[in-house]
């Protein structure tokens, strides 16, 4: 399914400590939306819904929706940490396409022109440039 780093488990464990709500798991999710048409997004939570594939992975809860684990299967999640920023990176096979910051995606099933010229940005607000 979809695999955590060593880093980012431990990155996950140390918003869980401080996290006030008590989120005993991680929900991973995919939206529609972001420069290429999907958006990945990464959320603190107590509660397993009745269509969420889980699991439990060095000691943290993990929790995806089908529609979400579909597009994620096969993927890694690391934590990186650049001279511009750090955060969760999402290294997924399924993604054709993806914006220049990392954090849209593109499926081949899912392919889709938002009509902008060479260069013109989409307006997603998540300043790539795409």
């Amino acid at each position: 399914m979809v695999k955590l780093s060593p880093l980012a488990i431990e990155r996950v464990k140390e918003f869980m400590a401080k996290d006030k709500n008590k989120a005993n798991g991680l929900r991973i999710f995919v939206a529609q939306g972001g420069c290429s048409g999907y958006q990945y997004g990464m959320v603190l939570e107590n509660t397993v819904k009745s269509d969420d594939i889980s699991w439990t992975e060095s000691g943290i809860n993990v929790y995806i929706d089908n529609q979400s684990a579909r597009l994620l299967q096969g993927s890694n999640i690391d934590f990186v940490e650049t001279v511009q920023g750090s955060g969760f990176k999402i290294d997924n096979p399924n993604a054709v396409s993806s914006c220049g910051c990392g954090n849209s995606f593109e499926t081949e099933e899912g392919a889709h022109s938002h009509g902008e010229a060479e260069g013109e940005s989409c307006g997603c607000g998540c300043g790539c440039g795409h």
